[in-house]
């Protein structure tokens, strides 16, 4: 116990030390170095001439050394206000790049962002490289991957359950789209077909396979896509059993119940037994792409993600 209050430890300071100068002095000290003149500098500071002239002041009786010779007319630096205006700029910019670090820190997004999958969309590159490059930005964000059937990926979407959703367009009205690929499209067939062995083929002799089908809540703009209907010609497609889901689908296919259309990479991601995977040589290729609602897309996590998509998408 000491008069006039208390020390945490033998010549322990009790606040900071009256020759430290600001960084705003230092960043005032710079300008006016740059400038050698008080009006000019003061106007590039937005400060008036008077308050600056007392900021340097005050400066150098902290430095314990005069930065600056002053007359009448003009206003030079110092012999030792050249040796510390180096040192001043490393301040000032090491500061500034604080704030800069800051501020970024505090613009970094946090939260849940949920986002569904259909079929192997998990697995493929572009996914990959989406979430990755989302997670290298914004690393305080949580990704939370769900696997969806083909009857609730767009369902999920509007019922809120996801944020967004990797699937294969077309999609239904209210939902956006960032394609991310474009892949052929192969004729799932069962490996008993007489055409399964046989490569390429055209549509025209599949027009009396049955196609496996969809529930009805799935969107028949997607799935009308995706059973090529109609065909060309105008040609009617004759619908077998329903399949809710990729391992659904070739089971069917494998049974002989019906035949189906799928995205290139199923050859090498889906390989079953009795299923044959066939080149069909007039099928239109298949997009893939990230998908949210339109209501959402200025939501930060949205945003964020579709930032990410593009990026990628334009690589």
């Amino acid at each position: 116990m000491v008069a006039g209050g208390t020390v945490s430890g033998a010549g322990a300071p009790t606040g900071p030390d009256p020759r430290t100068p600001s960084a705003h002095q230092l960043r005032l000290f710079v300008a006016l170095a740059e400038e050698l003149h008080f009006s000019r500098a003061a106007a590039r500071l937005f400060i008036t001439q008077s308050a600056l002239s007392q900021q340097i002041k005050d400066l150098e009786r902290r430095l314990g050394v005069q930065l600056f010779d002053r007359s009448s007319r003009t206003v030079t630096l110092t012999p030792q206000g050249k040796v510390l205006l180096a040192d001043a700029r490393d301040v000032v910019t090491a500061m500034d790049r604080l704030s800069h670090s800051a501020s970024m820190q505090a613009r970094r997004l946090t939260g849940r962002l949920v986002v569904g999958t259909i079929g192997a969309e998990a697995a493929m590159p572009y996914t990959r490289a989406v979430l990755g490059l989302l997670h290298e930005r914004h690393p305080r964000v949580q990704i939370d991957v769900r696997s969806l059937h083909f009857a609730d990926h767009f369902d999920a979407l509007f019922r809120h359950d996801i944020d967004v959703v990797f699937l294969r367009p077309p999609v239904p009205d209210g939902i956006e789209v960032q394609q991310l690929a474009l892949e052929d499209r192969l004729a799932c067939l069962p490996a008993s077909d007489p055409l399964a062995g046989r490569a390429p083929i055209t549509l025209a002799q599949l027009a009396d396979r049955p196609v496996i089908d969809v529930p009805p809540q799935v969107p028949r703009v997607w799935w009308n896509f995706w059973a090529v209907d109609p065909r060309p010609g105008g040609t009617p497609v004759r619908y077998g059993p329903v399949a809710s889901d990729v391992e659904g689908l070739l089971h069917l296919v494998a049974q002989g119940e019906g035949m189906c259309f799928l995205p290139a990479a199923a050859r090498d991601l889906f390989p079953r037994p009795g299923v044959s995977y066939v080149e069909v040589t007039d099928l239109p290729p298949s997009a893939a792409g990230l998908a949210w609602l339109r209501s959402n897309r200025t939501e930060p996590l949205i945003k964020a993600v579709a930032s990410a998509a593009r990026y990628v998408a334009s690589a």
